[in-house]
């Protein structure tokens, strides 16, 4: 019997041994900020940007797959390196210092007044790899001084040919790209108005 019982844990021991040898590895992905074209005339106004809301689908660190109309799949081994609001608040402020021409860009309320203040709703951040994204954001900038506001929705779908995670990523980068030209001028709009 005590043989039969070592047989058993030596068979279970390899068996655990064989299962963890095989786990794929996790990578992890940015939506990163993309370079300003160069020559437009700097605003001198500081803008803060959130809250920044995602769907609670996508509201997770795995990257979020939709493989239908009706159904999506979480990948485990792929995934946001941050939290994906905070993720979009940080490089649409990283996008509009570039934009603006200034500096005093925030993603957080400070202590002290600010000009404009920017609050997003992302409604859909849809990836298919080897396809395209979709984005879809409804958002608000609003002047401090008076409480006059200009809103807006910015709707992307953007290719992303290659099946890689990569490609998903680099395609979401635009869209936020995409959004933070179309509030960049709402804030030069606003700030024209406001002279």
């Amino acid at each position: 019997m005590p043989r039969l019982a070592a047989a058993l844990c030596w068979a279970l021991a390899c068996l655990a041994v064989a299962g963890c040898g095989s786990t794929p590895t996790s990578r992890f992905y940015t939506v990163s900020a993309v370079p300003a074209p160069a020559g437009a005339p700097p605003v001198d106004a500081s803008v803060t940007i959130g809250p920044v809301a995602i769907p609670a689908a996508v509201d997770r660190p795995q990257m979020v797959v939709t493989v239908g109309p009706n159904q999506v799949r979480l990948d485990e081994f792929n995934r946001w390196a941050a939290p994906l609001a905070n993720n979009i608040a940080r490089v649409l402020a990283e996008n509009l210092v570039g934009l603006l021409g200034t500096s005093r860009v925030t993603t957080a309320p400070t202590g002290s007044a600010v000009d404009y203040r920017v609050v997003v709703e992302v409604q859909r951040f849809e990836l298919v790899p080897g396809d395209a994204v979709t984005f879809d954001a409804v958002w608000t900038v609003k002047r401090s001084r008076d409480g006059k506001s200009q809103s807006g929705r910015t709707t992307m779908r953007e290719p992303a040919p290659d099946r890689g995670y990569d490609g998903v990523a680099a395609a979401q980068s635009r869209a936020v790209a995409r959004l933070s030209q179309d509030v960049a001028g709402a804030v030069r709009a606003l700030d024209r108005a406001g002279s």
